[in-house]
């Protein structure tokens, strides 16, 4: 298959290139600048500007672009937030709704747009997106798929959790304090953290591409939500670590502003969509992802 990948240069656009062409698919990545290699086309999201006679005949196109979230929400970065995952997957599918024979379009999307806190509910793809500044923006992120979908393309969001790996930015963030025996867990610790290892993240992602039946929101997630507290331990223990700081939820929302409600609130996501059409997880606990993350 011939796969064009928007956010390449990213940690999971490169493990997802990786495996890609290790299974001798061709994957052409979008870039910003003068193209270096054969592989890479030039665009510009901001502008809007994609030619589709560059892409060819792509079966795929994949958007994982989009500004971290991880630093603090000041009016100016969420704006920047906001423009880099929709107006990549908007230049995406306008570009797919031009095409001859229509794409799948796959973007990366997020369970930060089901709310900031919920507790013990049960969150599937049919549940509605909440309210918040990263549910409007998962709203705007996905309905940017629009113009794809009408013009004939199964399309699909990605709603992830945080992605096990021992090169994982959000893993590394994670991990850290523990190596230095400062961990423990975030706040109360009885929220649901939603967490994937790399390679159930990976074969997901390919899984939504080849599958006709997947479309619309996908919950890329543990089968088996685990809290905050026992993730914490799985991963002291996994370290040889003690857990025995928990950072106050104060503290966090001091430190993080409204980003610390990523950290603190409950999301009991399940990934029902992918389960119900096949997928088998290769890592389906937290601590089978870990001891893959660190392995």
């Amino acid at each position: 298959m011939k796969y064009v990948l928007a956010g390449a240069s990213g940690f999971l656009g490169k493990a997802l290139a990786r495996d890609l062409v290790a299974d001798g698919h061709q994957v052409l990545r979008l870039v910003r600048r003068t193209p270096a290699a054969p592989d890479e086309i030039r665009w510009d999201p901001a502008r809007g500007e994609l030619d589709p006679a560059a892409l060819g005949d792509p079966d795929v196109l994949v958007n994982l672009a989009g500004a971290n979230i991880g630093r603090p929400w000041t009016p100016t970065y969420r704006n920047t937030i906001r423009e880099s995952r929709v107006s990549t997957t908007s230049t995406l599918a306008t570009a797919a709704s031009q095409l001859d024979r229509s794409p799948v379009l796959i973007t990366q999307s997020g369970v930060g747009g089901y709310g900031m806190d919920l507790g013990d509910r049960i969150l599937t793809e049919d549940t509605e997106l909440g309210e918040g500044f990263l549910s409007d923006v998962v709203r705007l992120w996905e309905g940017a798929l629009e113009p794809a979908r009408a013009a004939g393309s199964r399309v699909a969001a990605l709603r992830t959790g945080v992605v096990l790996d021992r090169k994982a930015p959000a893993f590394q963030l994670l991990s850290l304090p523990f190596r230095f025996c400062l961990g423990g867990r975030l706040g109360s610790g009885t929220q649901y953290f939603p967490v994937v290892s790399l390679t159930d993240w990976i074969r997901a992602v390919r899984f939504v591409a080849e599958h006709d039946a997947m479309q619309g929101p996908v919950n890329i997630v543990l089968p088996t939500p685990t809290t905050n507290a026992e993730f914490t331990e799985l991963l002291a223990t996994a370290l040889n670590r003690p857990a025995l700081l928990p950072v106050p939820a104060f503290l966090m929302k001091a430190a993080l502003g409204e980003f610390a409600w990523e950290l603190l609130g409950s999301k009991r996501a399940l990934p029902t969509r992918l389960q119900s059409n096949g997928f088998a997880f290769h890592h389906p606990t937290a601590a089978t992802a870990l001891s893959a993350a660190l392995a």
